[in-house]
């Protein structure tokens, strides 16, 4: 089972798939919405509460995070990578494999061109797992996409590892 994540100091996504054969099936998705007018170590240990009990309910095998990007506002920075810290500490703390994924390397898995935007994504999203009905959130649906380009991944990670 794939768990992938999508920070965020107010939201943070969440979408799990399992990869059967060559193929992705849903299991479950979400956000976990933080209060904004609660401080950052509240909103960082409400974090940590709630994905601790996603990670003990499915137990997945690895999970898959998008890389840092550079952004221009440096306190939004630095949030997101304290958010970003909690959920990398909490994979690592249940023993589950990380992988990290830039954006264009997300974008290029799941829609095919690199400057894709993020309905573009979402559509696709929905497309690949057979979640047509399902609403699903922003975060939601990119946390989807990043399990879904660590699941096409995966042949090339066994082969390298085969190779080593």
């Amino acid at each position: 089972m794939i768990i992938g994540i999508d920070p965020g100091s107010r939201k943070t996504g969440y979408g799990i798939i399992e990869r059967e054969f060559n193929r992705n099936r849903y299991v479950s998705s979400g956000c976990i919405h933080l209060e904004q007018k609660l401080p950052l170590a509240e909103r960082l240990l409400i974090l940590a509460d709630r994905l601790e009990a996603i990670l003990q309910e499915f137990k997945p095998d690895c999970g898959a995070i998008e890389e840092i990007f550079f952004s221009k506002n440096a306190k939004s920075a630095l949030v997101l990578g304290h958010a970003r810290g909690i959920v990398l500490f909490k994979l690592a703390a249940h023993k589950v494999a990380i992988y990290e994924y830039t954006p264009l390397q997300v974008k290029q898995t799941v829609v095919g061109a690199g400057r894709a935007s993020k309905d573009q994504v979402q559509h696709m999203v929905r497309i690949l797992i057979n979640q047509k009905q399902k609403p699903m959130v922003e975060d939601e649906s990119d946390a989807l996409a990043v399990a879904i380009t660590h699941s096409h991944f995966i042949p090339h990670l066994q082969r390298y590892d085969r190779l080593s």
